[in-house]
Order: structure tokens, then sequence, then C-alpha cells
């Protein structure tokens, strides 16, 4: 039997990229429907107060405009949700609802919706709305909302303390007290936002005349929202349809149950038409989900050969008034204190997660959740204990990496490591960056007062989560994937498959995998996703399981048809299958790789003739096939990125010189695509460490709510970047393909700080926020 024709590993072009480039994507908002309406809300313009006056009266009577929804008139065709899991034990967060009641939580918050023929006129019409809110003291800061006789951010909380968990080994305080060295920091990690190309789109369509609700909406997981609407607005699931068509990034954004796109399905259910809802930038500054802010305070042991001995971490992350729905708000937090060390042979551990709510924007799961803070706060601590046993960098993590030949491997904060290559990164990272060759440079520059610095940090990342990652919380979102793939009676292939698309190539990976069990080219393959009416139930896209989970999916549901076809090929051809294989789009002769059928013959046999088939022959050419992880709880991949920057000490600004990566993704199935993912997710993690940044007052007012003020990174100020690959398959499935979409993320910021910090060491400076603005680094050298 013939499973490999070797289009795994080979680079494809997105199937998609053409029609991209032509201008030809079809999103959320190229949609129209007859009678649409569209959707505007008044939101509250400060942080915390009480709703004292609510008059829609002048707003209801503007042109153009249908209808104006408050809470009172909206919110009881919904079921609160509230954003916590079973799992994360003693956690609380408060009921939310469409929109807000009594009291408003956020700048931002909506307080009224307005439906209008067009978007203008629902916009005119929500300056007609009179809103009067007695102001409230807001929650702005973390460590003054846990401090005794601060206000509570939301009425109904114990206090503003979400979660609280503390993971220990028994010799940790062993360790410190035997220790020959101890380095410490603090760190801050500040807010930043995913600035999706696409903003969050819905468009929700109700028919009363049948009850079924489609709704057609940017994000990842189309699945997840059909549940959520199902069970929220109490719809049989048969009766609710979610359509995510071509999706402008989502980057974990787009995972979140918001009030906007609730109240937009609430309206058409009562209204019986169609309602659109579109965020502007200025809403997605205010609504969209914020990512990491962290204040994390760690201290590293070390024996007196550079030996690792253990981490102390406390991290307060803040999340806003309420915890994300239905994955939390806890979770990134979790993850940062259990990948605290990944890397390292690091026999003990502390970390302390505390979750704290303000009167903010939520934040809740983006790209490498958890990873850049936990690989941040760990090289930074790496790089201080080299320097402070004079150590070269690659020296000290050289003695500290969990060898090669080491696994399966147990860390100190309990994850399985199934088999990772840090070693043989850190090798292939030397001589792809010409380590030594820039280090004599470094040296000479500075005798000439150029200030420049090299960070590596090697990293892990999840990836393939498996039900424990939400289903023992609660959480109804899928751990498994489906596809249905079947021969046409032309002899194409078609697979329609629950992993979704936002631009990353999942078509393409999911085309050359089953191209490669059927014996033809993945553009004979199509592939059709997001649709819970035409595809497959399954968890989709979001912690890089696209190609782990969904490709493995693929791949079994190809062997399952390449066995039903040869069988069939064989009750034509009057021979024993296993004396035949697929290539080059037929059934062949395995011995001699003679043609013996094609699959466009066979395909129309069983379609047009199955009458001259013998009797009792399947001449189906369809298969359904549905996977869920079973080995590790999940997929670990590793690697290690570098950063060579150039510090001007006389204006703090920074220049990015050339980053590197070396990844360890498994199985390799595109390296196209493979590198892209790399390159964007270090894009996004070099953009919170040197622009992205959402600024607050003290009033709790974002300040920087455009993209006239909140800084994004440009193609001019990134640097080249270049990357090599190891490939260590996971033996958990037949791929063996883990994933990739985070690994550039997950590290870019680490060899970031830690380039800098060397750029700086001459000086004595040191930077220990993020981002690492050119006022930071003034501040840390004492010019300001």
């Amino acid at each position: 039997m013939t499973t490999s024709k070797g289009h795994i590993g080979q680079s494809h072009r997105r199937e998609n990229a053409l029609r991209h480039l032509a201008g030809r994507g079809r999103f959320v908002t190229d949609l129209v429907l007859p009678r649409m309406l569209h959707a505007a809300f008044v939101r509250s313009p400060m942080a915390k107060g009480k709703i004292v006056e609510l008059d829609v009266s002048d707003a209801a009577a503007a042109s153009g405009v249908v209808r104006v929804f408050t809470a009172e008139t909206l919110n009881d065709m919904c079921a609160p949700w509230t954003g916590v899991l079973d799992h994360f034990a003693g956690m609380q967060s408060g009921a939310q609802n469409l929109l807000a009641e009594k009291e408003v939580l956020w700048a931002g918050h909506p307080v009224v919706m307005i439906l209008a023929h067009s978007r203008a006129e629902a916009e005119d019409a929500c300056e007609l709305v009179m809103l009067d809110i007695e102001d409230e003291d807001a929650v702005v800061d973390g460590e003054a909302a846990l401090a005794g006789g601060s206000p509570l951010a939301a009425e109904g909380l114990d206090s503003n303390l979400c979660f609280q968990t503390v993971l220990k080994t028994p010799g940790l305080d062993e360790a410190f007290s035997s220790a020959a060295h101890v380095v410490e920091g603090n760190f801050t990690f500040g807010r930043h936002t995913a600035v999706s190309l696409e903003p969050r789109a819905i468009v929700a369509d109700f028919d009363p005349s049948t009850g079924q609700l489609n709704v057609h909406q940017g994000t990842q997981t189309p699945y997840q929202f059909q549940d959520v609407y199902s069970r929220h607005f109490g719809l049989p699931e048969g009766k609710v349809r979610v359509i995510a068509p071509d999706v402008g990034g989502s980057f974990g954004m787009k995972l979140h149950v918001y009030h906007e796109e609730m109240a937009t399905v609430a309206a058409s259910l009562k209204l019986g038409r169609p309602v659109r809802f579109v965020a502007d930038r200025l809403e997605s500054f205010l609504s969209d989900i914020h990512a990491r802010d962290h204040r994390v305070k760690a201290r590293m042991a070390l024996d007196s050969n550079g030996g690792i001995l253990a981490m102390d971490v406390d991290d307060m992350t803040q999340i806003g008034a309420f915890s994300s729905y239905p994955r939390t708000s806890v979770a990134e937090g979790n993850q940062v204190i259990r990948l605290m060390g990944a890397p390292y042979q690091m026999p003990d551990y502390r970390g302390r997660l505390s979750v704290v709510f303000q009167n903010k924007v939520q934040t809740s799961q983006y790209r490498a959740v958890g990873h850049p803070i936990a690989c941040a706060v760990t090289e930074a601590l790496v790089d201080l204990a080299a320097e402070e046993l004079g150590l070269d960098p690659f020296e000290m993590r050289q003695r500290n990496l969990v060898a090669d030949d080491a696994y399966p491997y147990v860390s100190a904060t309990g994850y399985q490591f199934e088999k990772l290559s840090h070693q043989a990164s850190l090798a292939k990272l030397r001589d792809l960056m010409g380590y030594d060759a820039l280090r004599q440079e470094q040296a000479t520059l500075r005798t000439q007062g150029i200030y420049r610095g090299i960070g590596i940090a090697p990293f892990v990342e999840i990836t393939n989560p498996g039900a424990t990652f939400y289903g023992v919380g609660g959480a109804r979102i899928s751990a498994q994937d489906g596809a249905v793939v079947r021969l046409t009676p032309a002899g194409d292939v078609y697979c329609a498959i629950s992993v979704t698309e936002q631009g990353q190539g999942t078509e393409t990976i999911i085309a050359q995998v089953i191209a490669d069990q059927l014996g033809v080219t993945p553009d004979q393959v199509k592939v059709s996703t997001g649709d819970t009416d035409t595809t497959p139930s399954g968890g989709a896209t979001w912690a890089c399981r696209g190609a782990g989970i969904g490709g493995e999916t693929a791949l079994r549901a190809g062997r399952k048809l390449q066995e039903q076809i040869l069988t069939l090929a064989a009750a034509i051809l009057q021979t024993d299958p296993t004396l035949l294989s697929l290539a080059n789009g037929a059934v062949v002769d395995t011995a001699t790789q003679h043609e013996r059928i094609t699959l466009a013959e066979i395909g129309r046999i069983a379609t047009y003739r199955p009458d001259t088939l013998p009797k009792g022959c399947d001449h189906s050419l369809t298969v359904a096939q549905h996977y869920a992880p079973t080995g590790y709880p999940f997929d670990f991949t590793n690697g290690i990125q570098a950063s060579y920057v150039e510090v001007d000490i006389e204006t703090g600004v920074t220049r990015l010189l050339k980053h590197w990566v070396v990844e360890d993704c498994g199985r390799i199935i595109n390296p196209l695509l493979v590198d892209e993912q790399i390159r964007g997710g270090v894009v996004q993690g070099l953009g919170p460490a040197f622009f992205e940044e959402c600024l607050y007052d003290d009033m709790g007012q974002m300040v920087n709510a455009s993209l006239a003020d909140y800084l994004v990174p440009m193609a001019g100020e990134m640097p080249d970047i270049e990357i090599a690959h190891i490939e260590t398959p996971t033996l958990d499935t037949i791929l063996g393909a883990k994933g990739v979409g985070e690994a550039g993320t997950a590290a870019a910021g680490a060899a970031a700080m830690n380039a800098v910090n060397d750029a700086l060491r001459p000086t004595g400076a040191r930077v220990s926020q993020t981002p690492m603005t050119p006022m930071r680094i003034l501040t840390a050298l004492g010019h300001l």
C-alpha cells in the first residue's frame, strides 16, 4: 500500500493566495443580504460608573433607524455567560450579558444597540442617545486592586482576585538556601492587542419561518460558536449554522465571546431579519481582547558551576472586569507559570499566579499564550547568571539545557515532554548566525562608541492540546477534529474538514497530506472548511493544532479512502488489492508501477455503472474520520531564537539588525508555509517588544486607541529573519507533525530584550519592561 508520493515536505504556495492577490477574497463584510440592518453601539465613556438615566427616544426617531435596544429590551433574549472553568479551583468572575445593565465596567462597555438601514445612520443616531452615568472610582492598577480598601472592579465579586494558584516542589527552599548564586529581576509586560487586518465582523440571519439561524462570522472556531448560540439563545443546535468565510487574521482574538456579536444574534432573533455588525478600528481597541499585562517577580538559584537549581516566580496578570468566555482569562497566566524554565534541567520550582480584575478591556488568549512572558523572564535570568559567572551565553545554556537524549522528561512544573532537540538547536543556531564573528564585530564597534547587542532565547511551544486542555474544566471546546473525504466521478478528491483557515495555509497542507495518500497532486484536492453545515464537527484552529491534529485526521481519512479505492479496483481488475497501489492519479501495479486503471474510471464505474460490479461489492467512495490525541497531553515543540540589535545611547532608539530562528515542529509538511508562520510570528513578538502598548491613564481611559497613536511594526522597521529547521517528529501520530504558528512569537521578545541589555552592558543599564521604548531605555541609562 503506497502512503506517500512526496508532497508532504514540499513547498506549495497557499491555495488561496492568487485569489486574495486578485482582490477576490470572500469576507463577512462582503456579504449583502436582503433587508439587512446595520448595528452600532453607544459605549460607556468612562471606566466605571452607575447608569443614572438613559433616554433613547430621540435616537429611535432618527432617520433610517429601525430599532433601538437597551439592556431592558434585549438582555432577556440571552442566557448570561460566566468565564470560569471547573479545573481552576476557586476562580470567580461576574456574569455577562449583551448590554450594560445598571453599571458600566470599562471605557467602551456597550450600553445601547441601534439598528438602521446603514451604518452611518446608526452611528448618527448614537449621538442622540442621552446617557447619564454617575462616575465611580475605577480599579486601574492590579497591585492597588489587591490592596485593602480598594473598590471592587464589579458588583458581586468577593474581591478583585479572580484566581490564585501556587505550584511548588518540596526542595525549593533548600535549593535557594544552598545556592552559590542567586539572580533576580522584576519584569513588566505591557498590554497590546491584535490589530488584525480584518476587524471582528458578523452577519446574523434568523428565519422565523423555519427557526433556522445562520451566522456568518469571522472566527477561528465555528463549532464553538454554534454551541454557544444554541445554548445561550435556547435554539436546537441543528438549527444553528455558523459559516466562517475568509478570515483576515485572528491570532486568538476571534476565539472569544463578545457582547457585540451576541447582541447581533439576539437582534436578528428578535426582528427576524439579517443584522450586521463590523467593528471599526476605534471599537476594536475598546472591545477586542487585549493581551499580556503581566508583572513578574522572579529569581533563579544556581550552583558554583552555573547549573540551574531552581526558579521562584510570582506572576500577577491583569485581565479587565470579567474573565473572558468560554476559555477564561486565567489560561494565559496558567501557562506562564508552567512554562517557566521549560528548556532547562531544573529540579525545583515555585510559581505563584495571581489573576486580578480591573476596569479595562478584558485580556485573554492571544498568539503564543503565555509563552513570551515565561521565555523572557527565564532567559533574562539565564543571561544575568551567565554574566555573574563570567560565562558566554551559549556556554551557559549548553550546561543547562535538557539533553537531547534525556527524553521522555518531566519538568519541575509538571509538563511531560516526549522528545525535544534543544542541544541540536543551540548548535545549529551558533553556526547559522556566525556567532563568533558577531562577537568580534561587536567588540570592535564598541571601541568606536557603537553599542550592539546579541541575545539568544531557547523556547518550548505548546501545540496539539488534548481533551485535558479545556474539556476537564467544563468548556464545550473540542479536542478532536473530523474530515470527510470522497473521490468524485471525475477522479478528483474533495475534503470537508473541521480545522479552519485564517490565512496560514491550512487548506493547502490538508490537500498535501491527502494527495500523498491518494496518489494525486494537491491541486486535485479541493478542501472545504469553516461551515458547521458542510464540515464535520471539531475543535478547528487554535493552539497550533491545524497541522498536528487536522493533518493527522486528514491522513487517516486519506488512508481509509485509499483502502476503499484499492479494494474496489481489485474487484474491477479481478486481482489481489495487496498487489495494487496509487500513483499519478491511477491505480498501479505495485511491483512494476504500470498503470492498471485511472481514478477517473473508478469514479465513473462506481457512480454511474455500479451494476457492472461483482455482487456485494462496496462501491462507496466517501469516508469519514475523526481523530483526537490520546498520547501525551500536549505535543511540545522547541527551538531557539537570536536577535542582533544596535542601541543609540544618546536617543534610546534601537535598530533591529538581524534575527535568526532554529525551529523544530516535528515533521514539516510545507516548508514555505512553516517559514511564513515563523516570520509572521517573529514580527508579532517584536511588535510588543519595541512598539505596541495599550496605554491607559489613571481614570481607566485608553489614551492611544487609534492607529495614529498605537504603534505597530512596519516592514521597514523589521530585520531580515533567517530560519533553519530540525525535525523531531512526534510518535503520538502517524504524520508526526506538531505545530508552528506560535513559535516565532514565543521567543522573539526574549531574544530582543537580551540583545538590548547586551548592548547596554558596558553602561551598566538594564531594561526589564516592554515595550522597550526610547524613553524607557533613556531612563535606564539615567538620561531622564
